[in-house]
C-alpha cells in the first residue's frame, strides 16, 4: 500500500526514501509485446532459441521497457494528496546498469531528491530512482535515474 504526502508537505520530505515497491516478474508475453508496440523486434528480446546461445543465456528484456515500468511501480510506493494532476517532464542521468534476462524480477526503490515551487500552483519534484533486478537469487541495479514530475496543487 503506498504512502501519502500531502502536497504542501512535499518540501519537508527532500531527501528521504520514499520506499520500495513489490517485485514484479518479467515475462516473454510482456517482453514481445512491447516490441510490438515499438517495433524493436532485435532477436536479444524475442527470438528464445537464438538468445539461449548468445551473451545472456536468454532473452533480455529491452532497456526502456524496464525504465517504462517507473510510473506503475511508483503508484506502489507513494501518492501525493491534494494534488489535481502529475505530469512528466523528463529524465535524467538515466543509466542502464545490468541486463533484465526473462523470468527475473524488478523493484522500484525511489526518492524525493528535490521540490522547486513554481508560479500558478505547480511544483517541481525529482525523483531518484533506483530499478533493481533479481535474476538466481542475485540482486543487482537494473537502472538507474531520475524522474521530473510537475504537479499541480488541487483548489
Amino acid at each position: 500500500m503506498p504512502s501519502h504526502t500531502h502536497v504542501t508537505d512535499l518540501p519537508g520530505r527532500v531527501g528521504e526514501q520514499l520506499g520500495a515497491s513489490d517485485w514484479r516478474e518479467i515475462t516473454q508475453k510482456q517482453i514481445d509485446m512491447f516490441a510490438d508496440a515499438t517495433g524493436d523486434h532485435q532477436w536479444i528480446h524475442v527470438d528464445a532459441e537464438r538468445a539461449a546461445a548468445g551473451p545472456y543465456g536468454g532473452t533480455i528484456a529491452h532497456g526502456f521497457l524496464t525504465i517504462s515500468m517507473v510510473p506503475a511501480l511508483m503508484a506502489e510506493i507513494w501518492e501525493i494528496d491534494g494534488i489535481d494532476m502529475m505530469v512528466n517532464q523528463g529524465l535524467r542521468e538515466l543509466k542502464l546498469r545490468a541486463p533484465v534476462p526473462v523470468g527475473s524480477r524488478v523493484r522500484l526503490v525511489a526518492t524525493l531528491t528535490s521540490h522547486r515551487a513554481r508560479p500558478r500552483g505547480f511544483a517541481e519534484l525529482v525523483v531518484g530512482c533506483v530499478i533493481e533486478a533479481e535474476t538466481a537469487g542475485e540482486v543487482k541495479k537494473a537502472a538507474t535515474g531520475e524522474v521530473v514530475l510537475l504537479v499541480h496543487e488541487a483548489v
